[in-house]
């Protein structure tokens, strides 16, 4: 595998998908007094104290106490966040909601592909046929667990892999195909075997690649433990390092179906919210710094995503329910913008709902185009609709990059 540092061109998208739907009024919370008075009336005995916040810089927001690692990203200029993220008449059912944002569909719409399973199709044409190949030896999107995210999913099959970590995942599959001889008929079953022998084929030969990189990349800072985010992310930044040109890396962290008992009755500080928090911002927080030990940082972005928020109020169970829009995070060294928006307006609620402010599909646009480099009309195409992007990276267009300023006008 060639060094990362020396792949012309190479970007990496790592998806981080918090499952059960985060609260993000609890996550993000404003500082000014106003406004944090109105947070602390709707949110009665879930409020967070303000003294309690940690800033984000000049802003008049703070974040969950336990969030201090994506606190210093934030000063540090790596870390965007995008407020009140949704889409139009959302859906509250787990499932339902999971697969709207897997695969960019309206919510009244049933897609059978994965919005990244559309785009790895598009880049890679014919695949898994004629792959791997010299040019693209490796996995092209790789999830840590055990079975492929529906956002993978291409037109005919998964477009990535899921491991476990690399060397489980090598010592299943072997590194020898034991196929059948023979041809196989041109019938339903036939073309089924030869799917899967399709697949053992490149189980086998991504096994080899993924083993090699993992024992190439070495991680350059210890991971907290125990984390379960943080155990997939050291796995992400070893294949990265080990030079691996896998383009989508996608793990998961649940728990944030927070029902009952998120905070303690005694310490809203604490409790299982609180705890999901800090797993999630050490984790993130100590993926930065090694990707900056390893001098790797500017070719990867990473994002965070839940199939929903949580309503304004609490309920009865010291909890939240099921809700509409919650902010989404964006972290890496070529985020530019490190506010997208404003807090929640919570004099203005939809049935004690937080109002969306932006579509989840405006941030994949901006993925496609403003990470990745696809046309407006590829990303519209690969979305099937446009929408707008926002301003999260620090990239020119190519007609600002081309054009020639004159000065003065005339000259």
């Amino acid at each position: 595998h060639t060094p990362v540092q020396a792949q012309a061109g190479y970007k990496a998208l790592v998806c981080v998908f918090l499952y059960g739907g985060n609260d993000g009024l609890n996550t993000i919370v404003p500082t000014d007094t106003t406004r944090y008075n109105q947070y602390a009336n709707v949110r009665g005995s879930l409020a967070l104290p303000r003294t309690s916040l940690v800033g984000l810089g000049s802003s008049s927001y703070g974040l969950h106490p336990a969030m201090a690692g994506m606190q210093r990203l934030f000063d540090d200029g790596r870390l965007s966040i995008v407020h009140s993220v949704s889409y139009p008449s959302p859906n509250f059912s787990h499932f339902r909601a999971s697969d709207i944002w897997f695969t960019a569909a309206d919510s009244n719409q049933n897609l059978t592909t994965g919005w990244m399973g559309r785009y790895l199709d598009q880049r890679y044409p014919d695949y898994p046929e004629n792959y791997p190949n010299n040019n693209m030896p490796d996995p092209l999107a790789v999830q840590i667990g055990a079975v492929s995210s529906t956002a993978l999913l291409g037109p005919g099959q998964p477009m990535g892999i899921a491991v476990q970590d690399p060397d489980t995942f090598a010592r299943l599959v072997g590194d020898k195909p034991n196929l059948p001889p023979g041809d196989l008929a041109d019938t339903y079953a036939g073309r089924n075997i030869g799917f899967i022998r399709q697949q053992q084929v490149s189980s086998v030969q991504y096994a080899g690649q993924l083993k090699t990189a993992a024992d190439k990349g070495k991680n350059q800072i210890a991971y907290p433990t125990p984390n379960s985010l943080a155990d997939q992310l050291r796995i992400v930044a070893r294949l990265i390092h080990g030079g691996l040109q896998t383009r989508i890396y996608y793990v998961t962290l649940g728990g944030f179906d927070t029902h009952a008992s998120q905070v303690s009755a005694t310490d809203t500080t604490v409790g299982n919210h609180a705890n999901l928090l800090k797993t999630l911002s050490d984790a993130v927080a100590i993926f930065q710094a090694d990707l900056k030990a390893m001098g790797i940082e500017d070719k990867v972005a990473g994002m965070t995503f839940s199939e929903f928020g949580r309503r304004a109020i609490s309920n009865n169970s010291m909890g939240t329910d099921h809700g509409i829009a919650a902010p989404l995070f964006v972290f890496g060294s070529s985020v530019k913008t490190q506010m997208i928006g404003a807090n929640p307006n919570l004099s203005d609620l939809d049935n004690n709902n937080i109002k969306m402010q932006y579509d989840f599909r405006q941030v994949y646009a901006t993925m496609l185009t403003d990470w990745f480099g696809l046309d407006d009309a590829d990303a519209n195409t690969l979305l099937f609709k446009s929408f707008d992007t926002v301003p999260v990276f620090r990239r020119q267009s190519q007609a600002a990059a081309n054009r020639l300023e004159i000065f003065p006008n005339p000259a």
